[in-house]
């Protein structure tokens, strides 16, 4: 039983940290390689060098987050991509290698970590590691062509080259970053791809010209040009962190809001931030994209808010065992609460329409009666009410499974909630929604142990 134990402590590590792992490891052998070569063959330019280490460092200490808790750093990245395009500085031809370019990028990489790890902050090995392989891939290609009398004297089929390497570059990482995503929170790659494009594109594009005006302009204006044409993607980057800056502490007043629930003695502490976790893990196992996922994340949080409106407090806040009137009312009130934020009008609606059943026409609507246009009003003519949203239907689930299970880690009591479930998939509870579930709980009982 010991070892049972043990062998069951292994597996989260074994399977949510090999992605990661092997793309250490490819980085390590990159950097060792790297090294070995520019330290055989000695440092080529020197100043040049130390001049876009400086600048990869300084990018580095300038990391930016993004929603999704994603971490980029564009100052850094395309300093990196430059120093890897680069043909001329002035009237000298660059003569460093791809290797060099590694072993300078990744100096510049620890520099600027040093300051995160001195204030408490992690590393971001994972992210390092991605970066570090792009511009890897860009160098092995392009350092070898920089001194080809073509690339030299044609501007056109150099920019051609050099952009479509950027791009290469950029999609590299998003597809690489897509890939942890999936190792990570058991996202489907399509969908985290399509949300990596999504989120980085503006930014990776931004990333992309500076490192091609760098490249071009250290011809004519030497090392100067990385200062002139940093500024602009620094501008750029104060406008995104303020944008994650208000993203951040909009959902930080969230769960604040969702706390009161607990304060007040409504529901059980931690139901909702429990109800939350639930709620987008089984979003991802059904694929449902990032900005779906922000919003399906609020309406979890703030699904009992309607019972702040409640004269007597439900019995552990289990609204799974009211009358479908009391819960129709409850969420009414919570949507309503919400709605005055003027917003959250998706996020209203998910909670509004969390209580209804996936199927049947006996749904009491009386809500809904003379408010014409609603978007939760019965939209057939033979009285049939439209099915409630997905977000909607997995709150619903994962609302009645924490109710049934609440903060208990018995792997049995978690099963027979699941059953329980599933018994009312033929009205109550969306069974894709509950399989999804399923899913994402009999993978949590294990970790858990």
């Amino acid at each position: 039983m010991t070892e049972r134990r043990h062998e069951l402590h292994r597996l989260p590590w074994q399977v949510r940290d090999s992605g990661l792992l092997l793309l250490v490891v490819a980085a390590g052998v990159v950097l060792v390689a790297s090294v070995a070569q520019t330290a055989a063959t000695g440092v080529r330019d020197p100043r040049i060098a130390v001049a876009f280490g400086v600048l990869i460092a300084f990018g580095e200490v300038l990391r930016l987050n993004l929603p999704g808790d994603r971490e980029t750093v564009p100052i850094g990245m395309a300093g990196a991509l430059a120093y890897a395009l680069l043909i001329r500085v002035g009237d000298h031809q660059a003569q460093h290698s791809a290797e060099q370019v590694v072993t300078v990028t990744t100096i510049g990489m620890i520099v600027g970590a040093l300051p995160h790890l001195a204030v408490g902050r992690p590393a971001k090995v994972g992210g390092m590691s991605i970066r570090l392989l792009c511009v890897a891939c860009v160098a092995s290609i392009f350092r070898p062509l920089a001194g080809n009398e073509a690339v030299v004297r044609d501007w056109g089929l150099a920019f051609s080259l050099m952009t479509a390497l950027a791009v290469v570059a950029l999609l590299l990482e998003a597809v690489l970053t897509a890939l942890m995503r999936v190792d990570e929170q058991r996202a489907r790659f399509r969908v985290a791809l399509v949300d990596e494009m999504r989120v980085e594109l503006p930014l990776g594009a931004a990333v992309g010209a500076s490192a091609l005006l760098i490249a071009f302009a250290a011809e004519v204006m030497g090392l100067a040009a990385l200062a002139v044409f940093t500024a602009p993607l620094l501008v750029t980057q104060v406008a995104f962190r303020r944008y994650a800056g208000i993203r951040a502490t909009y959902l930080q007043t969230v769960r604040a809001l969702a706390k009161v629930t607990e304060i007040g003695g409504y529901v059980e502490p931690g139901h909702s931030e429990r109800v939350s976790r639930l709620a987008v893990a089984v979003g991802r196992e059904l694929g449902i994209h990032e900005p779906e996922l922000l919003e399906l994340e609020y309406a979890a949080l703030m699904h009992d808010i309607g019972q702040l409106s409640l004269a007597d407090p439900i019995p552990g806040g289990a609204t799974v065992l009211v009358s479908r009137q009391d819960q129709q009312r409850i969420a009414e009130l919570g949507a309503d609460v919400i709605q005055q934020a003027q917003v959250l009008g998706s996020v209203a609606e998910i909670v509004r329409r969390q209580n209804e059943p996936y199927r049947g026409v006996e749904v009491a609507h009386e809500a809904y009666r003379g408010r014409p246009g609603h978007p939760g009003r019965p939209d057939r003519l033979d009285g049939e009410p439209s099915r409630p949203p997905m977000s909607s239907r997995i709150i619903k689930a994962a609302n009645a499974f924490d109710d049934l299970v609440g903060s208990s880690l018995d792997p049995g009591r978690a099963a027979a909630a699941v059953q329980q479930l599933r018994l009312d998939t033929a009205s109550e509870y969306d069974p894709e929604a509950v399989e999804a579930l399923s899913r994402v709980v009999s993978r949590r009982s294990v970790i858990q142990l």
